[in-house]
């Protein structure tokens, strides 16, 4: 069977909250969906199947293909629950493209969502990982993060101030985003001010605790001209799940020949080769990234090759990634201002998607044509998909 080529045609959405407590998880998920089914033009009965995400674990219920079915809408339809740790929303994105491109299925309804007010991330975080091994020196999600700003500030000489740099400007791309989490007119003194969660981490570093729910609709280029806005093209699609440990990042690294983010670089020398990017801070439009905190905003640009390796303060600094430079990264707010976990990854591809089509509102980036969307999660796993206007050429079965 020939490959198919893929496109978002609808993209759903609630408003990102610190706590939803006038809606179940049902709820939730129904908001999302009804608003890209609306968004796409169709209903439930034109759905072939559902993809559904989140991090279970957190809220410590399972099974959230079966019991959301009444919101989800996947009533006598397939579906398959997704769960990847962080990367969960891209990985959802991606199993949906595969759902679509293998042919079986014209139209895939793609669904990601958390409702963080409800859950034990802390507590979930540590017990996913070895007993023996990480759970005596790995304190949650920020102690990890914590170690990996160390790493890099040591190795580049990259200050607090520069990561700064990072959360100030995302918090105000945030302010032209109505469905974004926090609206903050964040100032670097304010960062620097703010209180030490670990060690160089500030409050101002990290992303929020959010409710929220994304949904998108995957279409086959059979059925395309069936919608009612212009498709962004899935180009290419690339993870690396590589480790198994908190520590293996940073003690395997000479095995894969010292590289900086192993993950990262790997997905991203192949996603690259498959669409022919040279120069991404010059060739890619907008890039909607996964940083949790604001020094990944430093160092995942040298590993996906905006920059040369510790020319990420400079790069940030310049201005290059604000809304009016040379490739706005992150115009949503991005995860430093909305983080519903299992949704986070969904909603870059769901930017993406908005700005392709040219209906970001107050952020639209002039003339998006070309955009990179990313997910990260579990032990340094990574997740890219790049997305488009033009339609690919006819995939090799």
């Amino acid at each position: 069977m020939a490959k198919k080529r893929v496109a978002v045609t609808g993209v759903g959405m609630t408003k990102q909250r610190s706590s939803r407590p006038d809606v179940t998880g049902i709820e939730l998920i129904n908001e999302a969906v009804r608003a890209a089914l609306d968004d796409a033009g169709i209903t439930r009965k034109d759905v072939d199947a559902i993809v559904i995400g989140n991090m279970d674990h957190f809220e410590g219920i399972n099974y959230v293909d079966t019991w959301s079915v009444d919101g989800n809408g996947a009533l006598m339809k397939p579906i398959m629950k997704v769960c990847t740790g962080g990367t969960t929303g891209t990985t959802v994105a991606m199993a949906a493209y595969y759902h679509v491109a293998s042919g079986l299925f014209d139209k895939v309804l793609a669904i990601a969502w958390e409702k963080n007010s409800e859950s034990d991330t802390t507590g979930a975080i540590i017990t996913a990982f070895d007993p023996f091994w990480d759970r005596p020196c790995f304190a949650g999600a920020v102690a990890g993060l914590a170690l990996e700003a160390t790493q890099y500030m040591a190795e580049t000489g990259a200050t607090e101030e520069d990561a700064a740099y990072v959360a100030v400007r995302d918090r105000k791309h945030a302010l032209l985003n109505p469905y974004a989490h926090l609206h903050i007119n964040l100032t670097i003194e304010m960062v620097m001010e703010s209180p030490y969660l670990s060690w160089p981490v500030k409050m101002g570093d990290m992303c929020p605790r959010t409710d929220g729910a994304c949904a998108l609709i995957f279409a086959s280029e059979d059925v395309v001209d069936e919608f009612p806005h212009r498709p962004a093209w899935i180009l290419a699609v690339a993870d690396r799940h590589l480790w198994a440990y908190t520590s293996d990042p940073y003690v395997n690294q000479k095995m894969v020949g010292g590289t900086w983010f192993p993950a990262m670089e790997k997905a991203t020398e192949e996603i690259y080769s498959k669409v022919g990017i040279t120069d991404p801070l010059n060739q890619f439009d907008l890039a909607e990234l996964y940083l949790p905190y604001s020094f990944a905003g430093l160092r995942y640009m040298e590993s996906l090759g905006f920059c040369d390796r510790g020319g990420g303060p400079e790069l940030v600094r310049s201005g290059a990634t604000d809304l009016g430079g040379k490739c706005p990264v992150n115009p949503s707010g991005g995860v430093l201002s909305s983080n519903a976990i299992g949704a986070t990854g969904l909603l870059r591809v769901a930017e993406c998607a908005l700005q392709l089509q040219g209906r970001a509102g107050e952020r639209q980036v002039p003339n998006a044509r070309l955009a990179l969307a990313t997910g990260f999660g579990g032990c340094f796993w990574s997740d890219e998909l790049i997305l488009g206007v033009d339609k690919p050429e006819k995939p090799r079965g």
